[in-house]
């Protein structure tokens, strides 16, 4: 008689009590080392899960740091937005302006200015776009862009450092304005509107914002409403 297969785990029977006994220690240590098999891969994916976790825990927090960092280094070292001001003045005094009466017509070539840099008089035809330039640009162009409401702000490259420069550039507003060196100033810094003009010795005075308070886009020059943009880019235009 051929005898059946048994699995190991299987119960066995013995006529002999003490065999009967080895048989049941045998099954018992047969289904302990499984039950230990099973509990410790159970922890070997337990402890996979819980590495995975940290790991990904790990990734993520740097992550959002690394988010957080760029959000904050985009709001600290974003250029500042322009300057504000209202459109026309309210006929404030502001100590140390000048006032002129100059005329205003076209005319063909160069002009001898009255002053230096020209606070308004005859210009040239075509008038100079605003924005920031880096080098001189045309007494002619940019006085028929004052006659247009727009403040021309001139400097001495040679008295004011770049960090002084940049102050400057901080009152600008985003249209309206002239920004370029300007060579034989007698100070370091002069703002000049259609018959009005203020020197100044620091680009921290109060008054450069007082200034172009009273006069940007002010209601006052021969053509107010005109335009500060579409005519004439001169050489070194920045922006």
């Amino acid at each position: 008689m051929t005898p059946t297969s048994q699995r190991p785990d299987e119960q066995r029977t013995s006529g002999n009590p003490a065999t009967q006994a080895k048989i049941n220690q045998t099954v018992k240590q047969q289904r302990e080392q499984k039950r230990q098999e099973k509990l410790a891969e159970y922890q070997r994916q337990l402890a996979k899960r819980k590495r995975g976790k940290i790991v990904w825990w790990t990734v993520g927090s740097a992550a959002a740091v690394l988010v957080i960092a760029a959000i904050v280094a985009s709001i600290v070292f974003a250029p500042a937005p322009p300057a504000s001001y209202d459109a026309g003045g309210t006929g404030a005094e502001i100590e140390g302006v000048a006032t002129y009466q100059n005329e205003t017509r076209h005319v063909e070539g160069t002009v001898e200015y009255e002053q230096s840099p020209p606070a308004g008089g005859p210009h040239n035809q075509v008038w100079l776009n605003c924005g920031v330039y880096d080098q001189p640009v045309p007494n002619e162009n940019a006085v028929h862009s004052m006659e247009h409401g727009a403040v021309w702000v001139t400097y001495d490259p040679e008295a004011l450092s770049a960090d002084e420069l940049a102050t400057l550039k901080t009152y600008l507003p985003s249209s309206y304005v002239i920004l370029s060196p300007y060579e034989g100033l007698d100070v370091p810094v002069i703002l000049s509107n259609w018959n009005h003009q203020l020197k100044l010795d620091s680009v921290d005075d109060p008054r450069i914002s007082e200034f172009f308070e009273e006069y940007w886009r002010s209601q006052d020059v021969p053509e107010p409403t005109a335009l500060c943009s579409g005519a004439l880019d001169a050489p070194g235009k920045v922006s």
